[in-house]
């Protein structure tokens, strides 16, 4: 039954489900009904004693593509599977193998490893002690459970969430500029006035991405919780729980580490109609809660100790344990979405990348399997960090560590004549490392496959094939024309190899930089473009509508890099 066969692997980006990201999505698949596209996923499981022979069974096992089945997949496998049986005809199987925040090192094998990289291998032998893996598992459990029984024990969570609670003596703060910094729980409420024609009708909540715990109530009723940071709040409503007048949210953060907020890019809204679990676009009828909410402390509480070992980040396990078995598959192409657990330190990034795509060419014998490497989308790694917040753009020239990682994923798939990469620099989000526009990172990455795997003439993302250096400016020279436009993010480096801020213009397949004044030696030594964690609406396009993606080169009296 199965035709193509695609690989997507990686960390948490590609692990997306379809009902999150587009709800109303689920309605067009069910329509499609699609038995001619398999979904086949990968339990999490991790091995630190060598390859293993087989994975754990899983009840997402080639089931076809429809909205059942669609639930608990990926939302990228599932509109990649879906354009490409409607492009090829042909029967496609997507396997889906991935587990959020995972580096690249635990997906690549000890024997490619151990040459350049011993430590990493010795750390694994490390981990390869079962009984001191047992016990820090179990105390890390036990820690979580007694530092939640102390909390429950003295917050006071049943009267908090009642509408007859009086809070008139809390606190008044607005969510995007509260300063409580201690861990344990706090309690927040908002009362919102219902009118008739919304009264009693089912809605869904929309608490943008909050940070860390919550654990959310309408009415007293508890409608919804979510237990760490990433995953975006929306709260479905039964019939009857709203009434006519007044009605109160009661949302009980618990914190253990850093420091509880809001996400002030987020919406944060009532939504009703039957539109009301579409995100792109919004719902029509919604009613927007307020900035402002009553503010108490529930209870301090220490930092939770922790000391969970975390085996998916140890090197080499997910090679062994998911990965390796894998092999008897027929694979027609791998689609490799991961990053940002390495943008900490990416200056081996692209060496681990090359390794990670030999040792798998060689497990599966096929030396010219191809590679799809999905670059990392724009977002602003320092969100990470916690606050202060709200965080300014970055404008002055940085050395972000996830331009470098972006630049090892460019840098090797150019190199590789089997492999593309995915430009995703303007489909990200500021303050989201999950960015919901799914359905068109499976487009590009399909554009890919169609020039890789069918050897089509497809026109793939704007790449500067030469560049001249003049008196006052440098030229460089694309493949494609772009869009004329001023371009932003355009930065020269001098003598010193200290960048700064430039202008440049675009006209046809040409863009025109200025050397800006001040710079070292008055001649520019090296050129690179969107060199941010997260520059927002770079600008430079192709006529095709795909972006030129971040770049990093040495500049030379002739052409070529």
């Amino acid at each position: 039954m199965i035709g193509d066969v695609w690989l997507c692997s990686g960390q948490s980006n590609i692990d997306v489900t379809i009902e999150r990201v587009y709800p109303w999505y689920v309605k067009e698949i069910d329509a499609f009904d699609n038995p001619q596209v398999r979904l086949f996923r990968v339990q999490n499981e991790t091995s630190t004693k060598g390859p293993k022979g087989d994975i754990r069974p899983t009840n997402i096992n080639w089931r076809p593509l429809n909205k059942q089945n669609a639930w608990l997949f990926s939302a990228v496998g599932s509109f990649l599977g879906l354009r490409m049986q409607q492009q090829t005809g042909v029967p496609q199987g997507v396997i889906v193998n991935s587990w959020g925040g995972t580096p690249i090192e635990a997906w690549i094998p000890a024997d490619s490893l151990k040459g350049s990289y011993p430590m990493l291998v010795k750390r694994v032998e490390f981990f390869q002690n079962d009984s001191y893996v047992r016990a820090q598992a179990q105390a890390n459990g036990e820690a979580g459970r007694r530092w939640n029984e102390l909390l429950d024990k003295e917050d006071q969570v049943q009267q908090f969430t009642q509408p007859s609670f009086d809070d008139e003596g809390w606190t008044t703060i607005n969510q995007n500029v509260w300063s409580w910094r201690g861990t344990g729980s706090v309690w927040l409420r908002q009362h919102v006035t219902i009118d008739k024609a919304h009264a009693g009708k089912a809605a869904r909540l929309l608490l943008g991405t909050l940070y860390d715990q919550d654990v959310t109530y309408l009415n007293g009723k508890r409608i919804g919780s979510t237990g760490y940071q990433y995953p975006p709040r929306r709260y479905d409503i039964p019939e009857g729980l709203l009434k006519e007048g007044d009605n109160v949210i009661a949302i009980r953060f618990i914190n253990k580490s850093d420091a509880v907020h809001f996400i002030p890019e987020k919406p944060y809204m009532l939504c009703f109609g039957d539109d009301r679990f579409s995100q792109n676009p919004m719902p029509k009828d919604v009613i927007p809660l307020s900035p402002s909410w009553k503010f108490h402390e529930g209870a301090q509480m220490p930092p939770c100790p922790g000391g969970d070992v975390s085996l998916q980040n140890v090197p080499t396990t997910l090679y062994n344990a998911v990965l390796h078995p894998l092999a008897p598959f027929a694979i027609s192409g791998v689609v490799w979405y991961q990053g940002e657990s390495n943008t900490g330190n990416p200056a081996p990034y692209a060496d681990y990348l090359r390794k990670l795509m030999g040792s798998w060419r060689d497990l599966w014998q096929q030396p010219q399997m191809p590679f799809v490497i999905v670059q990392l989308a724009n977002y602003d790694g320092r969100q990470q960090t916690g606050f202060p917040r709200p965080i300014t753009p970055q404008t002055d020239p940085v050395n972000s560590g996830w331009a470098q990682l972006r630049e090892a994923q460019r840098t090797v798939a150019a190199a590789d004549p089997y492999a593309e990469s995915v430009v995703n620099i303007d489909l990200g989000e500021t303050v989201d490392i999950h960015p919901l526009r799914k359905k068109e990172v499976a487009e590009r990455v399909a554009l890919c496959f169609d020039r890789l795997v069918y050897g089509k003439k497809v026109e793939l993302f704007p790449q500067v094939v030469g560049h001249d250096v003049g008196d006052g400016s440098v030229v460089l020279t694309l493949d494609q024309p772009l869009r004329p436009v001023a371009l932003k993010y355009f930065e020269l480096a001098g003598s010193d190899g200290r960048y700064h801020n430039a202008e440049a213009t675009t006209a046809g397949r040409t863009i025109t930089i200025t050397v800006p004044t001040g710079l070292s030696g008055g001649k520019p030594s090296k050129v690179r473009y969107a060199w941010k964690d997260n520059p927002m609406n770079a600008d430079a396009y192709g006529l095709n509508g795909l972006p030129l993606g971040p770049f990093e080169m040495k500049l030379n009296r002739t052409d070529g890099e």
